[in-house]
C-alpha cells in the first residue's frame, strides 16, 4: 500500500493534522509568549497551519519540514492565503534527519516522534537545532484509560498495552529525560470527534470520486466498521496532547 497516499487521502483538506482545534493551536501559541521575532521550526509540518497562523499572530519566522509535497504545497498556499510567506518558509525532505542552519528559539514535532524512534529520539532531534534554553514542543499519546483487553489495545494502533504511558507516566518520563514540562494542551473528545469524523468524510468523498481507486476497497471497508470502532475504543482510552520541554 501507499501509505502516503493513502494519509493524505484521509486527512482530505484538514489543515492540522492531529485533534487539536484551530482555538486551541492558537491559545498554545499564547501559552508560550511567542515574541515577535522569534525563529521556529516545525518537523513534519504537515500543512503549515502552526507556523502559518503563529507567523500571523505573533511575527514568528519559521522553517517547517515534511516529506509529503503535497502538504508541503498546501503550506506553501496557506502562508500566501494568510500574507507571511516572507515570514515562513516550507522544506519538502525527510524530517528525521533535519538540522537547521542556525538555532531556533522553538522545535516542534506535534504527532510524528517516529521520525526520531519515539519521544526521547524526536526531542533529541528537535534539541540539535535549539538554542540554549529554546522550548522543545512534541504532539504525543497516552492512555486516557487503562485498555481492558488486546482488542482495545489494537484498537487504539498501539502494539501492546505498554505501547503509550498514561499521562503521568508520560509526564513523569519527560522529568527522566531530563526536561522541565513548561507546557501542555490536551485534545478533548470533540476535537477528537471532529478529526475523526473529517477523516471519514474525505474517505467518502475520495471513493465516490474514484470508485476504481487501488485503495477504495481498503477505504470502504474501514468507513464500514471505524467509527463503531472509534466510539468503543480511540474515543474512551486514546488521548494526546501537546507538551513544552525545557532542558533542564
Amino acid at each position: 500500500m501507499d501509505h502516503l497516499r493513502y494519509f493524505v487521502i484521509r486527512e482530505g483538506g484538514r489543515r492540522l493534522h492531529n485533534p487539536l482545534t484551530s482555538d486551541q493551536l492558537a491559545a498554545l501559541g499564547r501559552t508560550l509568549r511567542l515574541e515577535k521575532g522569534a525563529r521556529v521550526l516545525d518537523l513534519a509540518s504537515g500543512s503549515g497551519e502552526l507556523l502559518c497562523t503563529w507567523a500571523r499572530d505573533h511575527g514568528i519566522t519559521g522553517t517547517g519540514v515534511d516529506i509529503c509535497p503535497e502538504f508541503t504545497d498546501r503550506a506553501d498556499a496557506r502562508a500566501l492565503e494568510l500574507g507571511v510567506d516572507g515570514l515562513v518558509r516550507f522544506v519538502h525532505g525527510d524530517a528525521s534527519d533535519y538540522v537547521a542552519d542556525e538555532p531556533v528559539d522553538l522545535a516542534c514535532c506535534l504527532g510524528a516522534s517516529w521520525i526520531g524512534g519515539g519521544a526521547a529520539g524526536t526531542a533529541e532531534l528537535l534539541r540539535r537545532s535549539l538554542r540554549p534554553g529554546g522550548t522543545v514542543l512534541l504532539g504525543e499519546p497516552f492512555w486516557r484509560r487503562e485498555p481492558p483487553d488486546q482488542r482495545a489495545v489494537e484498537a487504539c494502533h498501539a502494539y501492546d498495552a505498554d505501547g503509550f504511558p498514561t499521562l503521568p507516566e508520560l509526564l513523569a518520563y519527560f522529568g527522566e529525560l531530563d526536561y522541565d514540562v513548561v507546557g501542555m494542551t490536551i485534545a478533548d473528545q470533540q476535537g477528537w470527534d471532529r478529526y475523526k469524523s473529517a477523516q471519514w468524510l474525505s474517505m467518502r468523498r475520495h471513493v465516490t470520486r474514484h470508485p476504481d481507486d487501488g485503495l477504495a476497497g481498503l477505504l470502504r471497508a474501514e468507513l464500514a466498521a471505524e467509527p463503531a470502532e472509534y466510539a468503543r475504543y480511540e474515543r474512551e482510552y486514546l488521548g494526546w496532547g501537546v507538551f513544552a520541554l525545557m532542558a533542564r
